[in-house]
């Protein structure tokens, strides 16, 4: 599919609610949105990464830059055969992993579309339902966490994450795991420890959590191996997990037992499957971590979900979740047994719902 032009959306959109995590509260959520034309169709991705370097250092910002001055240039006039294809001609744009993630999906898209077939059936995908469950974010206090909890117990998810910062961790854990002692329950902290204060964190030993995801350094390694000597409960990476190469150093090395696989994060959909296959060869779980997506990204999560790998819930909420109002025509539901369906439509599956996206675009772009 040879690439005729590209179109960069930066959006801004309104959450339903404010989600606060331990590097703080957000109240709107941005991104960017590709539209890529090759052979007559048009192809969708997203780039997941926000306005602030809380969670990574790539920003809607940086991202727009990358895209705009290197990686657009590198494909426009290109003939690509198939989207794994991207990776060489990106090769020579170190880092930004997001900005990649989101012309690839655009890339993945086309191919379903020229082939008739769903993203899940390119990616090998087994599942036509995924399971998901809910995350969580710092409320008030543990009364009203408790609260907001068993809200979203009653909507249905049955797997439970709720974010964690000093101060704000083990009593938390604590107070949901007595109201709901059965409950799927996991943590995450974003990196907001060290290896001396993650000490504080060892009563969650105690909890049956399904895992501990991410307490230390986004680019840590090492001392996670050590932390997860220390615990009983399975030690999961996220931010630290950035490619395959990271992926298989952190196997290695026993710096954790679970991988959370985003393909915004990992660099595109090509390298989570490439960590999708790694770990499956060595049995260790898989879920796929969310961005707070709108309809394109949770669309290619959910097809990346539905590989064998990934044994536990993925954070793929229903699009209420988060959004009133999203730029795709489809609205992702929860089903009565904690499960998405899996778009089975060409490539990604969904439609882009043009009057929202002319609503949320602070940024339009056309190249060339």
């Amino acid at each position: 599919m040879k690439i005729d032009r590209v179109t960069l959306y930066h959006l801004r959109m309104p959450l339903r609610a404010p989600f606060e995590t331990s590097f703080g509260r957000a109240y709107e959520r941005e991104c960017i949105l590709l539209e890529v034309q090759a052979d007559g169709l048009t192809g969708y991705g997203e780039c997941v990464a926000d306005r602030s370097p809380g969670y990574a250092y790539e920003t809607s910002g940086t991202a727009w830059h990358i895209l705009r001055d290197f990686l657009v240039p590198a494909v426009l006039g290109q003939d690509i055969a198939q989207p794994v294809d991207f990776q060489r001609l990106a090769a020579a744009v170190r880092g930004h992993p997001m900005a990649k993630a989101g012309l690839e999906m655009a890339l993945w898209d086309l191919q379903g579309k020229r082939e008739g077939r769903s993203l899940r059936e390119l990616l090998g995908g087994q599942r036509a339902r995924v399971e998901v469950g809910v995350s969580v974010g710092i409320q008030e206090s543990p009364e009203a966490l408790v609260g907001v909890v068993a809200d979203y117990l009653r909507q249905g998810y049955g797997r439970i994450k709720i974010k964690i910062k000093p101060g704000r961790d083990v009593i938390d854990a604590q107070a949901v795991r007595r109201a709901f002692p059965d409950v799927r329950l996991q943590v995450d902290a974003n990196s907001a420890y060290t290896l001396e204060s993650a000490a504080v964190l060892r009563p969650l030993d105690d909890l049956n959590l399904l895992l501990i995801e991410q307490p230390l350094a986004e680019d840590d390694l090492w001392d996670h191996s050590k932390l997860q000597a220390q615990f009983q409960t399975p030690i999961c990476l996220d931010e630290s997990i950035r490619s395959p190469r990271h992926a298989r150093q952190a196997l290695e090395m026993g710096a954790c037992r679970i991988i959370n696989i985003k393909q915004g994060r990992v660099g595109g959909l090509s390298q989570a499957l490439a960590i999708h296959d790694l770990c499956r060869e060595r049995d260790v779980p898989v879920w796929c971590g969310g961005m707070l997506e709108t309809g394109v990204g949770r669309a290619a999560n959910l097809a990346l979900a539905s590989l064998p790998g990934f044994t536990l819930p993925g954070d793929i909420s229903a699009t209420d979740r988060y959004y009133e109002q999203d730029i795709t025509r489809e609205r992702f539901t929860l089903n009565p047994d904690s499960t998405i369906d899996v778009p089975d439509g060409p490539g990604l599956g969904v439609s882009i719902d043009r009057v929202a996206l002319e609503r949320f675009t602070l940024a339009k772009l056309q190249l060339p």
